[in-house]
């Protein structure tokens, strides 16, 4: 099953996510980008060196950088504010709730080192509450794209959308599978495999994790539905709740925390309308701590094994 989805080299979705504001910047001269003190972490720099005139340092003040993103939107700009997840909305969450979403601004808040997998920073600049934050501010669009090629498709995208939009990225590097002209269209999920015994759903770092066990899970002739639901919100209700139907099962997996996430707004839908057994891979109400990635992951139970052993159980549940 794997060779279907061929890694063409590991890379961090945030590279992806700087190499699609720089393609923009070129393109379209109303882009303008905003930082807070992080432009090499966020790979920002190529846009500031190429464009100083539309680039803003704000320093450690993120705060204000919402507001002068939300100034320069209805100026007629169309910013792209960057910092780290944890400081783009936490931190801020006043300011965007009351400036960017309340006022309907047309502000890209994109932000890197989501989840726990920012690794050794530990739990003061990981954040796994994020998307359960902005997809609760009416009127915001979130994005979790899954590698380098999807999150430069998916920033490059979000310029043409016209609303306040959460763009969620990290820091290690991954499995770059996307094809590097597949077309984003916010809120349509993709279905990487069709299945008729259960499905996965998965967004983010989780979804190359959700090919591994469908590999497995094939391996031992389960038939696995595979969808990206790299659009949180709006989500595709259609594509989630048919997958549904067909199968009569879900796991979902996410690298944020249960509470707020994906697996949390899909269990809901479900359960109005079309009731299934739903098993949710995610954080359990903790912080994170320090360590690399990889061993992170493993501590918290975001891996392709977790995912099997959660499709075990939900089958269980069907049956």
């Amino acid at each position: 099953m794997k060779e279907k989805f061929t890694n063409t080299g590991n890379k961090d979705t945030r590279s992806g996510f700087g190499a699609g504001l720089l393609e923009l910047g070129k393109k379209r001269e109303d882009v303008v980008a905003l930082c807070a003190d992080l432009t090499g972490s966020l790979k920002m720099d190529a846009f500031e060196k190429e464009f100083p005139e539309r680039f803003i340092q704000c320093g450690i003040a993120e705060a204000n950088m919402m507001g002068t993103a939300a100034g320069l939107a209805l100026s007629g700009k169309v910013p792209f504010a960057g910092s780290f997840a944890e400081f783009a909305t936490g931190r801020v969450y006043d300011q965007v709730r009351q400036a960017i979403a309340y006022s309907e601004t047309n502000v890209k808040i994109c932000a890197s080192h989501a989840g726990i997998t920012l690794g050794e920073d530990g739990a003061t600049h990981q954040t796994m509450e994020d998307i359960g934050l902005m997809r609760m501010l009416p009127g915001f669009t979130v994005i979790n794209p899954c590698d380098y090629n999807q999150t430069k498709a998916a920033t490059m995208a979000i310029a043409d959308h016209h609303g306040p939009v959460y763009l969620r990225f990290g820091r290690p590097s991954v499995p770059n599978f996307t094809p590097e002209d597949a077309p984003f269209e916010i809120g349509k999920a993709i279905t990487l495999k069709e299945g008729t015994q259960v499905t996965i759903f998965a967004t983010g770092h989780m979804v190359w994790e959700a090919i591994e066990a469908t590999d497995t899970l094939e391996k031992e002739g389960i038939s696995v539905e595979l969808v990206n639901i790299h659009t949180i919100k709006p989500i595709d209700k259609k594509a989630v709740i048919e997958s549904a139907a067909k199968t009569k099962a879900v796991v979902t997996a996410e690298e944020h925390l249960i509470a707020g996430g994906m697996g949390e707004l899909i269990a809901g839908l479900l359960g109005r309308e079309m009731p299934v057994p739903v098993e949710i891979v995610a954080v359990d109400d903790m912080f994170g701590q320090s360590g690399t990635p990889s061993q992170l992951m493993q501590e918290y139970g975001l891996t392709a094994q977790s995912i099997v052993k959660s499709v075990h159980k939900v089958l269980k549940r069907k049956l």
